[in-house]
Order: C-alpha cells, then structure tokens, then sequence
C-alpha cells in the first residue's frame, strides 16, 4: 500500500488553480490518477484543453462550471468528461472551490492550439 498524506502531496500551480498529485503512477498507482483540485473565487477558465481519457469531476466545495455551456454543480456533485472533449473549469461560487478528479494514467492533454502535455500532478 502506498500512502499520500495530504501535508506532503505535490503541489502543482496554474494561475487560479492548484493542482495537489494524490494517486500516479510516481505514487504507487499503475492504473489510476488522482488530485485534489483547488479553484480560486472568481477563477473563468480561459484556456480550454482537452485530454485523451474520460476524466471523472466529483465536487467537495463551492460551485464550478466545466465550459461556458456547462451545468453548474456543487458540492456532492459529478461530471464524466469524455475523451476529446472540451474542458475549462470557473469557479462560480463565494468561496474557493474543491474537487477530486480521476482519470486512467497516461493521459496526454492537448492544449486549444494543438500543443501536447503530460501533466506533471499525473505522472
């Protein structure tokens, strides 16, 4: 078994957003990847991407939105995101929004541009 505690995860920063690494194949997880997702108030995602594997958005606190179309979901609340589909992630809510999100290891995420990348809190 192999134990992540929270104080010592990666931490993992893009403007507005923390990425904390929880389960990886660096982690002990051959199969699966995990991180806990931290999202400041007022945080619109500008720069949507997409990723190569269906990626799972479980909310914990607040009130975010997955795309500028997307449905709002709050706490206790989840999104299946589909391979190759649009993602952009805003925080709509008063308070800093928190999330768990899973998806199988490996993936590759394309930025709008085309661009490929290997998330660092996933490897």
């Amino acid at each position: 078994m192999h134990v992540v505690r929270a104080a010592e995860a990666p931490r993992f920063q893009l403007p507005g957003v923390e990425f904390a690494g929880l389960a990886a194949p660096s982690r002990g997880s051959a199969g699966l990847c995990t991180w806990r997702l931290t999202v400041d108030v007022g945080h619109v995602g500008d720069a949507p991407h997409t990723i190569d594997r269906d990626e799972v958005f479980m909310v914990l606190t607040g009130t975010v939105q997955l795309g500028p179309d997307g449905d709002k979901l709050g706490p206790g609340d989840a999104a299946v995101v589909p391979a190759g589909e649009l993602i952009s992630l805003s925080n709509l809510g008063e308070v800093k929004a928190e999330l768990i999100v899973a998806v199988t290891a490996g993936l590759t995420g394309y930025m709008a541009d085309g661009t490929a990348v290997q998330p660092p809190w996933a490897q």
